[in-house]
């Protein structure tokens, strides 16, 4: 290491990775993600939603970058939500905030003691009160947008998870309205960076993240541990796959980009049901 690079902190260096040897896969991807789905706007107030993972961490770090350096007028804040982590979970949590010198500002919930004795989708529930404590917490703070990090990989698994296990096709939108909270949107600014990109960033950083921090998964401190899911089949699935098709993820990637509703036998649009006879005949009607 050069005489100049020892006299920056930790966080210093891990921002110059960021913007040097990550620039083409990471930063430049994540700038693409908000110019073309109009992300971040003038006057925004953005809450990045830090869960201490190693993808929320990223987007910590991204967002703070943004900030530094955006033309665009905007606000941000580092919300981390205590649902209920042992005192070993919290602790990696702040000393990765403090070594990466991300401001976060801490809530506490109940989450894990409401959903530990569920029985039926435990992680769907909490998912959704997690969401819910997020949204609420960040409107408190004058927030107008929650920023989630989830990455390409989860969009390409989520649309074929509702495939093989919810029997719809459903993709994962780069941004949504909040249908509960008035006024309030979600994000997702990692929307084109790959995951073997985001641990390549935190192997090449000497970076620690826990893998998951719930009360279901917290004796496996190992983030390389992961417990057998649905999602986990669908990695493996894509992964078989890809030894056929080399490009098998852009391919899917693209195609929620590049849907023909006219094949489409039913779909949704604003909570209401559109039956292939219904269109078929109106589409007859509207020839006629």
């Amino acid at each position: 290491m050069s005489k100049d690079l020892t006299k920056l902190s930790k966080a210093q260096l891990v921002e110059r990775s960021l913007m040097k040897k990550f620039r083409k896969q990471i930063w430049t991807k994540f700038i693409l993600a908000l110019k073309r789905y109009k992300l971040v706007e003038e006057g925004d107030k953005i809450a990045v939603c830090v869960s201490g993972g190693k993808d929320s961490m990223l987007l910590a770090k991204l967002m703070q970058q943004l900030k530094k350096i955006s033309e665009v007028n905007f606000d941000v804040v580092y919300l981390c939500m205590n649902p209920g982590y042992n005192e070993r979970n919290l602790k990696q949590i702040l000393d990765n905030a403090k070594a990466l010198e991300i401001p976060l500002e801490i809530f506490a919930s109940d989450i894990f003691d409401s959903v530990v004795n569920i029985e039926k989708s435990p992680c769907y529930l909490c998912a959704r009160m997690r969401r819910g404590h997020l949204y609420s917490e960040a409107q408190k703070r004058g927030c107008n947008k929650i920023a989630l990090a989830h990455h390409f990989n989860d969009v390409i698994e989520t649309t074929l998870m509702g495939m093989f296990y919810g029997a719809q096709l459903q993709a994962m939108p780069p941004k949504l309205r909040s249908k509960n909270f008035e006024g309030m949107e979600l994000i997702r600014p990692l929307y084109y960076v790959e995951e073997k990109d985001i641990l390549a960033w935190k192997d090449y950083n000497e970076l620690k993240f826990l893998q998951c921090a719930c009360r279901f998964t917290e004796m496996s401190q190992n983030e390389d541990e992961i417990s057998p899911s649905a999602r986990l089949n669908i990695k493996n699935l894509i992964k078989e796959l890809r030894e056929k098709i080399p490009d098998i993820e852009n391919h899917i990637f693209k195609s929620i980009h590049n849907c023909n509703v006219d094949t489409m036998v039913g779909w949704k649009h604003h909570e209401k049901y559109i039956d292939f006879n219904e269109f078929y005949e109106n589409e007859k009607k509207e020839k006629d």
